[in-house]
């Protein structure tokens, strides 16, 4: 039987996602700047973005950009502090250097429960985790990077119907994977799947046909 993999790559790590990023800039730039240049609208975008973090005195432009850069990750993209200093400083990311990157997130003012719980609640709704899969999705190091008190927090603070993401899960299995009920049940309930609870899976291979 197949097995997945226990974590999946953070979806704001795949090429699809930033040419889409790309895409929704270029039109929501073009709509707001009525008609002027692509360079006016850059612009534009670029000094509107919304800030709760005030800007220390002495900073340098550098500093400043990653600053900007990294409050725009937290409030679009809920990201942990490790994510954001990892974006920051990738080569396929921002490319700031390491001090600058330090530097933005040590002055970002962000409560990382929230944007952890905020995640969370992606995960149910976009991939039916169960809750200890969403737990080890924020923790890992491949996967969101929070530490454990914040990723234990949002699945403390996530109010989720678990059989309801079991159910989806199952119905993928059947469906796609062609799995009979006692396989799917092992899927959703092992360690080294989908780490539902019994009850959970249990609802789940139950409602298969409703």
């Amino acid at each position: 039987m197949a097995k997945k993999e226990k974590v999946k790559k953070p979806f704001y790590k795949r090429v699809w996602f930033w040419v889409l990023v790309v895409i929704i800039a270029i039109a929501v730039g073009g709509g707001a700047s009525g008609g002027k240049s692509s360079k006016t609208s850059t612009t534009s975008n670029s000094s509107s973005v919304s800030s709760t973090t005030k800007l220390p005195s002495g900073a340098t432009t550098e500093q400043k950009n990653a600053l900007r850069q990294a409050e725009s990750y937290s409030n679009m993209m809920y990201m942990s502090k490790t994510g954001i200093y990892d974006q920051l400083t990738s080569d396929a990311g921002d490319k700031f250097s390491a001090e600058d990157a330090q530097w933005a997130v040590g002055n970002l003012k962000v409560d990382y429960n929230k944007n952890a719980l905020a995640k969370a609640k992606q995960y149910v709704s976009q991939q039916h985790l169960s809750k200890a899969g969403v737990y080890d999705q924020l923790s890992s190091d491949s996967g969101e990077k929070f530490t454990a008190d914040e990723a234990q927090y949002a699945v403390d603070n996530l109010k989720y119907d678990y059989k309801k993401s079991a159910l989806a899960k199952a119905k993928t299995y059947q469906t796609q994977m062609n799995m009979s009920s006692d396989a799917i049940y092992d899927q959703l309930t092992s360690d080294a799947g989908e780490k539902f609870t019994a009850d959970e899976a249990q609802y789940a291979v139950d409602h298969l046909n409703d």
